[in-house]
């Protein structure tokens, strides 16, 4: 088992920054990639981008891409999501996954294996 936990999320100024945190603990060798998804009220959970724990390659939607960096430090089990130049539409439930295996499901919730419980993220306008 892999457990997940998110910080970090708060209600911040559109234009602004925040960096979200997801620490892992358990079973962390069998990770394979780690994800951050959102989810804005009233609509599905969407892909934000992903980071292979070893390696460190990452994938991004197009939505952030340029604006969101995804990083890790093994050494403290925790993937991190520093979100630059925020919009409102960015405001959403964000929440942590990992993962065991890699392949094309890997940029969809089936390729999680374990979520963390989310973190508010708010931006105003």
């Amino acid at each position: 088992q892999v457990q997940l936990v998110e910080s970090g999320g708060e209600l911040v100024q559109a234009g602004g920054s925040l960096r979200l945190s997801c620490a892992a603990s358990g079973r962390t060798f069998s990770i394979y990639a780690m994800a951050w998804f959102r989810q804005a009220p009233g609509k599905e959970r969407e892909f934000v981008g992903s980071i292979k724990w070893s390696g460190g390659n990452t994938n991004y939607a197009s939505s952030v891409k340029g604006r969101f960096t995804i990083s890790r430090d093994n050494a403290k089990n925790t993937v991190y999501l520093q979100m630059n130049s925020l919009k409102p539409e960015d405001t959403a439930v964000y929440y942590c996954a990992a993962g065991l295996t890699w392949g094309s499901i890997s940029y969809t919730e089936r390729g999680y294996d374990y979520w963390g419980q989310g973190t508010q993220v708010t931006v105003s306008s």
